[in-house]
């Protein structure tokens, strides 16, 4: 099994697409105003963004994006508008996490983790 495409609910898919664009997805699919797919520029994994009359409530989303290059990344995109909730910080899982939201409150990690994203030390089997 291999993981395909994520879909995520806006309110606002106009706004959602420029985000996703200026974090370097590739648009693929415009069906705007209600709906765009995106290619992630490296692996074979799509995004998707459909529009929502309401979004929803308590936590909500979390997508991780993995870029070894986590802090030239960062500074590209905060010289684009972009405004971090969380700068590049260490933790103790052994990733490199920098935190945003895109324009539906959607929470956005990049991150870098390198073999331990699959292969940490405490990993089971």
């Amino acid at each position: 099994m291999n993981l395909n495409q994520i879909t995520v609910p806006s309110q606002d898919v106009v706004a959602a697409t420029e985000f996703y664009k200026t974090l370097g997805l590739l648009l693929i699919v415009d069906a705007l105003p209600r709906y765009v797919r995106f290619e992630c520029p490296t692996g074979d994994s799509t995004f998707s963004i459909h529009e929502v009359e309401k979004l929803p409530q308590g936590n909500g989303i979390s997508i991780y994006f993995q870029n070894e290059n986590l802090d030239e990344v960062v500074n590209e995109l905060k010289g684009k508008g972009l405004t971090f909730t969380n700068d590049p910080e260490d933790k103790p899982w052994l990733w490199r996490e920098a935190h945003l939201k895109d324009p539906d409150g959607n929470h956005i990690i990049l991150y870098s983790a390198g073999d331990n994203r699959k292969n940490p030390p405490w990993r089971i089997g």
